[in-house]
């Protein structure tokens, strides 16, 4: 059995609307024998009558009937797909998912979602945030349309993602108001490791570019006295604000509590030769600048969602309109 088609169906609704097969024929700008081939078939097909001819004249039986009414729901409900379709194309309906780490997707990536948003309200963004390791396994299985991270692509995934800059932050070393640095506002590079450290967890991308500035800087992750691994940039914080540790963070997420005072960034001076930007005081501040990461699949199908959100991206770095967060 072939089955009727969506052609067949059209044919039958016009012949219905007109009771005529030249009508018909006229109306869809096709052969009155296509017309009349067309009802044959769907009448052999299933072994009903549609029509009934009397004389020259026709009128629609009892099987014609109900195939009109339950052919109009059918057409009706392409034509809404197709609909729906165009308008996804147009960005006017759709959903795009993104995957992000914790302190892109809570500090910097609303704005622009924000911005996405009001030009097109009819579309969904579903956000998931998670560390970056998590956030790079999700876009190369297919889970994320997007993903933005500011740690490293693992080189397991490097052929599988395709990763571009599209913004940056800088991560400071922060202390409360109970650290003796505090006070001081400024650290030599020696004394990073005669305190106590919270750090968040392996696999975070803040904490990969701190333990790669340490490298920078001629100091051993080991060498730092660790009591406390959280998963969370808001945990490190917090363990700080009333306690006697260091943490190295976004600049994004304590930007507040900075302009507040519980929290104060330190600014640690780099006395090695040709190092950072020189301070008033002939000494050079070493500073901790990360990217921020744009990943797609190197090979499954982009919508068009995803390529206009992903040039929206693009075109604020290339203008510099990210920067206005960092101020």
């Amino acid at each position: 059995m072939a089955g009727m088609t969506l052609e067949q169906l059209k044919i039958f609704q016009a012949v219905a609307q007109h009771l005529h097969f030249t009508r018909a024929a006229e109306e869809l700008y096709i052969t009155q024998p296509a017309v009349s081939a067309a009802i044959h078939n769907l009448e052999q097909e299933y072994g009903v009558k549609l029509f009934h001819r009397i004389g020259r004249h026709i009128e629609i039986a009892e099987a014609g009937k109900l195939l009109q009414v339950e052919a109009q729901k059918i057409l009706d409900q392409v034509s809404l797909t197709e609909r729906g379709l165009r308008e996804l194309n147009n960005l006017q309906r759709g959903e795009l998912k993104l995957g992000s780490s914790l302190t892109i997707g809570n500090y910097w990536l609303p704005s622009k979602i924000s911005a996405f948003k009001s030009r097109y309200p009819g579309i969904k963004i579903d956000c998931s945030l998670a560390n970056t390791d998590e956030i790079c396994v999700g876009t190369a299985t297919g889970q994320f349309d997007l993903g933005l991270v500011e740690g490293d692509v693992k080189p397991a995934l490097q052929n599988t993602l395709e990763y571009e800059i599209v913004g940056s932050d800088r991560l400071q070393i922060v202390v409360g108001k109970k650290h003796p640095w505090f006070e001081w506002g400024e650290i030599d590079l020696s004394q990073l490791t005669k305190t106590l450290w919270v750090m968040r967890e392996p696999g975070s991308g803040t904490q990969q570019r701190f333990e790669e500035a340490l490298q920078n800087w001629g100091i051993n992750l080991s060498e730092l006295d660790v009591i406390l691994v959280f998963n969370s940039g808001e945990m490190t914080k917090a363990a700080i604000e009333d306690g006697v540790g260091a943490i190295g963070i976004s600049e994004l997420m304590v930007k507040k509590e900075i302009q507040l005072g519980t929290l104060r960034a330190i600014r640690v001076i780099d006395n090695r030769e040709g190092n950072g930007a020189m301070s008033t005081a002939g000494y050079a501040y070493a500073e901790i600048v990360r990217p921020f990461f744009k990943l797609k699949h190197r090979q499954r199908f982009q919508t068009a969602l995803s390529k206009v959100f992903e040039q929206m991206l693009i075109s604020s770095m290339v203008d510099g309109s990210h920067q206005d967060i960092l101020k």
